[in-house]
């Protein structure tokens, strides 16, 4: 290269970069050959002694890298170390891989097909399967000559001429085989080793039509020769090779090799011991499962989180006695109630679109599909009707606004949480109900609805909480400012008989709520959006972006003549309340 001058140094870096391209483009072996091309590297090397040797030698690491660099999506730096570790680590990638190739396939045994052998010439030549003669035994069509044109008979064995044209087509090839046959045994240049075995097609076979089917005067032996006994069979060959010089030697009989597994000697079994503790307090919980202490059992410790099925609701008639109060009458008197209708409300209430153009329209429309989706009792038109009431009822927020003025954008219907209790996974202590009731009585004043439940909290049987708590806020409504309000819909019925707006008062409502414990799942869900917002809102501040809780008593909204104070129950829980509950469930 010093003495080539610079325009082979131009051309060299020229390549080079060709090279570069080609690898990046279509990979290291498209690369390779362009280079092997324009430097003549394989008439080069295969012009002087030992060529193939080093050609072959040459292409071996061409091959590993190209398929190192496929696999792996190796580039050229990459490639670069990876052969460098190679050479310095002769242990690193031991195996086939590093096995020096054959320069040459010559000295190599063959496995070839008769016809593929035409042709060819071979040293030594093995003929192992001259001696079969299996065909098909009922062939689906024929294949054969009537004078000098080609015969496929498709007529099966009940067609015309079946018979004959099978006896010709059988001829023709007993006499293809002899023809392949004698391929086979002139491909050798020195030695040809057959074998010859009796078997139930070898009588068909050409090779043993060849041995024993042949008379004096008539060069085509017979399609089938019967096959003879062992004895006379070797004595016959022996006889017949001795004077042409053709060696018969009887194949002994060999014992099949075995593979036998080293023994190894096996350690005693025995049964694990299991020393490790079971936390069986540790469990995933819910707001119903836990309320549910107030009147049952404590539910068993589990590994899953409650069913999503809306279990809030009630499942029978209020205690209350009927009460008249005056007032609009409930659009849902003539509605059922229970679990199955509350979860019928919510599944409406969660999918209607806010913001299509005939709001009456989208809401049958999603009615009905509710009602048909879970084969419900209940007349779509008349829930239509009255969860339309709802959608236009005053939620106490900026004067008038409504359900249906809240753009779909503004609403997140049915957030699921999981909330870790005491560290979830990570155990750092326990959680108590009552720490709860103590913060309530802590931060809430004591003309507040809800200041009562504290006292009615600390009486629940819960035992200390560890593991996870799950629910799903109903919807949570991003308003002006913006502040995040927390929503949940309750189809309770208040009183007997035929219902009110009236008889949805806050103090009714008030009432409810501590008789249901819906003050606790207020707060849970109030934290569940304080850790949410932590995440999503930029800037967040509790107090400013947090705007309580809405329970809407649908049962008791009746639109816009519904009266001041009925059917919406809000409440602000002071958002040091929030926190502390927030840091009293994380056990910190």
């Amino acid at each position: 290269l010093d003495a080539a001058g610079d325009g082979v140094l131009d051309e060299l870096g020229a390549l080079v970069r060709e090279a570069a391209h080609r690898f990046a483009d279509a990979g290291l072996a498209a690369a390779f050959d362009l280079l092997s091309a324009r430097t003549r590297v394989e008439s080069r090397l295969l012009s002087g002694v030992g060529g193939e040797r080093r050609l072959t030698a040459l292409r071996h690491p061409g091959q590993l890298l190209h398929r190192v660099a496929a696999e792996g999506s190796l580039g050229a730096s990459a490639l670069v170390g990876w052969l460098s570790d190679r050479v310095q680590d002769p242990d690193a990638g031991a195996g086939g891989e590093r096995s020096r190739r054959l320069d040459s396939d010559a000295a190599a045994v063959q496995v070839l097909t008769v016809h593929a052998s035409k042709g060819l010439e071979f040293p030594i030549v093995y003929v192992p399967y001259g001696w079969d003669g299996a065909t098909w035994s009922t062939p689906s069509t024929l294949r054969l000559h009537a004078g000098s044109e080609r015969v496929l008979d498709v007529g099966g064995p009940t067609g015309p001429d079946w018979k004959a044209h099978a006896a010709t087509a059988a001829a023709e090839d007993a006499g293809e085989e002899l023809r392949l046959l004698y391929v086979a045994l002139t491909r050798a240049q020195c030695q040809v080793v057959a074998w010859w075995a009796p078997s139930k097609p070898t009588a068909s076979a050409p090779l043993h039509r060849l041995l024993f089917g042949r008379t004096e005067g008539d060069p085509e032996p017979a399609a089938t020769v019967k096959v003879p006994d062992d004895v006379p069979a070797l004595t016959r060959l022996t006889a017949w090779g001795w004077p042409a010089e053709i060696a018969v030697e009887q194949v002994a009989s060999v014992t099949p090799l075995r593979w036998t597994p080293p023994v190894r000697e096996l350690p005693a079994l025995a049964a694990a011991g299991f020393d490790r503790g079971l936390d069986t307090a540790w469990r995933r919980t819910s707001y119903s499962a836990l309320t549910a202490a107030a009147h049952e059992p404590p539910p068993a410790s589990g590994s899953e989180p409650e069913a999503p099925d809306k279990t809030d609701e009630p499942t029978a008639e209020p205690s209350v006695a009927r009460v008249v109060a005056a007032g609009p009458p409930s659009l849902m008197n003539g509605l059922p109630a229970g679990a199955a209708f509350g979860t019928l409300v919510h599944e409406v209430l969660e999918q209607v679109d806010t913001a299509a153009v005939d709001l009456p329209a989208e809401l049958l429309t999603r009615t009905r599909e509710a009602v048909r989706r879970r084969l419900a009792a209940v007349d779509p038109v008349a829930l239509a009707d009255a969860l339309l009431a709802v959608l236009r009822t005053p939620l106490g927020i900026h004067a008038s606004t409504t359900l249906a003025d809240v753009a779909p954008g503004d609403r997140l219907a049915e957030l699921d949480f999981e909330l870790p209790l005491a560290g979830g996974d990570d155990v750092r202590g326990e959680v108590l109900l009552s720490g709860i009731a103590d913060l309530l009585r802590r931060h809430l004043p004591s003309d507040d609805a809800l200041a009562p439940y504290a006292d009615l909290l600390a009486t629940l049987d819960v035992p200390p909480l560890r593991g996870y708590l799950s629910g799903s806020i109903d919807a949570v409504l991003r308003v002006a400012g913006p502040r995040y309000v927390v929503v949940d819909y309750k189809t309770n019925r208040l009183a007997r008989g035929e219902l009110t707006a009236s008889h949805f008062s806050r103090e009714a409502m008030a009432a409810e709520m501590l008789r249901a414990h819906y003050p606790l799942q207020a707060l849970l869900y109030a934290v569940a959006l304080h850790r949410y917002l932590r995440w999503r809102q930029p800037d967040y501040d509790p107090e400013r972006h947090l705007g309580g809780v809405r329970y809407l008593f649908v049962r008791g909204m009746v639109g816009p003549s519904t009266p001041a104070g009925c059917g919406v129950f809000d409440w602000h829980p002071p958002a040091a309340l929030v926190l502390a509950v927030s840091d009293l469930l994380a056990a910190s």
